[in-house]
């Protein structure tokens, strides 16, 4: 094998004869510069842990990227304000709906909700117009009032007209066949005694 190329390494205690350096241990020992190590280490030289911590290892790339296409939703931070009832809609007003199953009916207005729709009724024995929440763009306002100060509506919110979410259950197998057998014996035609 080829020596490397550039510059000869030198020692600092070149050799007088083969075996035999020019300065002993202790000249060696200073100037080297060793005593300022240990007086830096409290007068001990500095001792690195035998066994290392081990490293964490590195995270493999994941094999597969996603497609370009995939949409990543993006996060709405639009915080709904209250929403402002128009001037012209106060507690006993008249209202003319524009859209709807009651299109064109007139009802009237109770109060606004917190989610901002309108709580409007018929009243339902005269017009057949029930109690119902109406978004206030789908209205237009009259000057026709009504006193509304002795109807009392506290109670009714946003809650009161929320549907109940009734959770489907999966029918077992025994199940499903008791309720095959009651639709069969439903339907099986009457039989004539002789």
């Amino acid at each position: 094998m080829a020596p490397k190329q550039g510059r000869a390494r030198v020692s600092r205690n070149p050799e007088l004869i083969r075996g035999i350096g020019k300065y002993s241990r202790s000249q060696m020992y200073h100037k080297r510069g060793l005593w300022a190590i240990k007086a830096k280490n409290g007068g001990s030289f500095p001792r690195h842990d035998p066994n290392p911590k081990p490293q964490a290892p590195p995270q493999k790339p994941p094999k597969f990227y996603p497609a370009e296409d995939v949409k990543k939703p993006l996060l709405n931070k639009h915080k709904p304000k209250a929403t402002k009832l128009r001037a012209s809609i106060t507690p006993g007003t008249v209202l003319i709906l524009l859209a709807g199953r009651f299109k064109g009916k007139r009802v009237v207005f109770l109060k606004q909700l917190p989610s901002g729709l309108l709580l409007v009724t018929g009243p339902f024995k005269i017009n057949g117009v029930p109690l119902r929440r109406v978004n206030q763009s789908y209205v237009i306002g009259t000057s026709t009032k009504v006193d509304v100060s002795a109807v009392n509506v506290d109670k009714f919110d946003d809650k009161y007209f929320s549907k109940e979410v009734q959770k489907k259950t999966k029918k077992g197998e025994g199940e499903f066949f008791e309720a095959e057998k009651e639709v069969r014996e439903k339907c099986a035609p009457p039989t004539k005694e002789r």
